[in-house]
């Protein structure tokens, strides 16, 4: 008997489900608020240069691979793997220390800083290595029926590990590493998860084993669209359609399940099964209007850290700037501790600098180069007006300008800033939140929205607030976790 699924949302966790479901012969349909598909893996195309929106790299690229052979494709797009993960340079310096997979050239960046660099970091990478495989499939690859599933699984991992529950990413390192530079460098895993050091529990340490050892950082051919790309591609094949600029806003119930979603022109969208690509926490408060879902306790739920974008087209080459960068200024603990709830200006701004066409030149015409700049700020909660963005626009890239040695004024000719209010309206971000719930104990595991809803049996999450987490590779397995809720209760149509 045919099984209709429709999911709302159309970024890499929703696109990644629609095609397994599809190879277990589902009929899937997608409706997308957005004008493209991709969700936050979207792309700008602006006076002949090309961006990514936002992820510009990423680990674990096996999970594509299981990905793939459960969905009965090849994958549709070329991973390219980095020697050099990224550079850093601290303000009033002149020095960039280049991050590599290879330890004995990264111990050579830190031989003046810290002693024993290569021994350190070894045992650092082994610890967390360990705790990676140790809790892999136990913990992370796994779905949670309740609260009593999470702590069976958790008590069958080593009690040895249990400090770092407790711990913060920055004492972890803190209890490995003597220099500031060391420390505040390896600790940068915790933005990547859109939070600090200083609130990151220190189980996330492990990130630095699967970029230095596990499986690196890696990258797309012809920049990181071409996963949405291909994945589109492939959904065309089998019959998925994508229907755009469709914002769910209402629903219909019926006997206890859901019978349809409304949208933004009251169209009725009817299945039989559904699965939200749309924020967990945020579609049950704003859809489905559950109290425990309400502002008031989503404002009280700890978020991560807001984008502010600039897509940046020059016209001349930075053949001096590394691929990726961190710009870090000299108050990292102040700076990381006040950032979060809007307590420090943004004068003196840390952010993130991607030289999009040093990888990919066709995203920018011959001789110009394309800049991706991302600074973590405040979501809408904590600064809800940003009527002062080109001041932090030009903040930025005087910063860059100094630090680069080029007047990037003189040079700038295509300009586009996204701020946290932007990147709330163009894809159901609560309060601009750039990847959704934070990973603090009270928001992993089980303890995160569940991937099935409490009410209607034939509804279903996948993404970032739901299991296990944030980043493209969490997004890969939140989809094989809920593919295998929904053929536990409906079967395989076929094989």
């Amino acid at each position: 008997m045919n099984k209709k699924v429709l999911i709302t949302g159309s970024g890499l966790g929703g696109l990644t489900t629609a095609l397994r479901l599809a190879n277990r012969g589902y009929q899937v349909e997608i409706v997308e608020k957005f004008s493209t598909p991709g969700g936050r893996l979207n792309q700008i195309k602006k006076d002949g240069f090309t961006f990514d929106m936002g992820p510009t790299f990423f680990s674990m690229t096996y999970e594509f691979d299981e990905f793939a052979t459960d969905a009965g494709i090849e994958i549709p797009f070329t991973f390219r793997e980095l020697d050099t993960l990224y550079a850093v340079n601290f303000r009033g310096s002149e020095k960039r220390y280049f991050i590599h997979k290879d330890l004995d050239k990264l111990a050579e960046e830190f031989k003046d800083v810290e002693p024993d660099f290569k021994n350190k970091m070894e045992k650092f990478l082994k610890r967390g290595g360990d705790f990676f495989h140790a809790v892999e499939y136990k913990i992370l690859k796994r779905n949670y029926n309740n609260i009593w599933d999470y702590l069976l699984a958790m008590s069958k991992v080593n009690p040895k590990y249990l400090p770092k529950l407790w711990r913060t990413v920055w004492d972890e390192l803190d209890r490995h590493f003597e220099s500031r530079e060391v420390k505040e460098i390896f600790s940068l895993v915790a933005f990547f998860l859109g939070a600090t050091p200083f609130d990151t529990p220190a189980i996330y340490t492990l990130l630095s084993y699967t970029e230095l050892v596990h499986d690196g950082y890696h990258n797309v051919e012809g920049g990181m669209y071409k996963i949405v790309e291909g994945l589109t591609g492939e959904a065309k094949k089998k019959n998925i359609t994508i229907h755009y600029n469709t914002e769910i806003v209402d629903y219909r119930d019926e006997n206890g399940a859901l019978k349809s979603l409304v949208d933004q022109n009251g169209k009725k969208w009817e299945a039989d099964i559904f699965v939200v690509n749309s924020d967990a926490a945020y579609f049950r408060g704003k859809v489905f209007k559950r109290p425990e879902f309400s502002e008031e306790k989503l404002d009280k739920m700890r978020w991560t850290l807001a984008p502010f974008t600039l897509y940046l087209g020059i016209d001349k080459k930075l053949d001096e700037v590394p691929l990726h960068n961190y710009f870090l200024g000299d108050n990292f603990e102040e700076y990381s501790k006040k950032v979060f709830k809007n307590t420090i200006t943004f004068e003196k701004p840390y952010y993130y600098v991607n030289v999009v066409s040093r990888s990919d030149p066709g995203s920018a015409p011959a001789g110009k180069d394309a800049l991706f700049v991302l600074c973590p700020v405040p979501d809408l909660r904590f600064k809800k007006d940003w009527s002062d963005k080109e001041i932090i626009t030009r903040n930025i890239i005087s910063d860059l300008s100094e630090r680069m040695h080029i007047d990037l004024d003189k040079h700038i000719i295509s300009q586009t800033v996204m701020t946290p209010e932007d990147w709330g309206n163009a894809f159901n971000l609560y309060k601009g939140s750039g990847l959704g719930l934070g990973h603090d104990l009270r928001q992993i595991g089980s303890f995160r929205p569940k991937n099935f809803d409490e009410k209607y049996a034939n509804v279903f999450y996948v993404g970032a607030t739901t299991l296990p987490g944030t980043g493209l590779p969490m997004a890969v397995i939140s989809s094989k976790l809920v593919t295998e809720r929904i053929i536990k209760k409906y079967g395989l149509l076929h094989t």
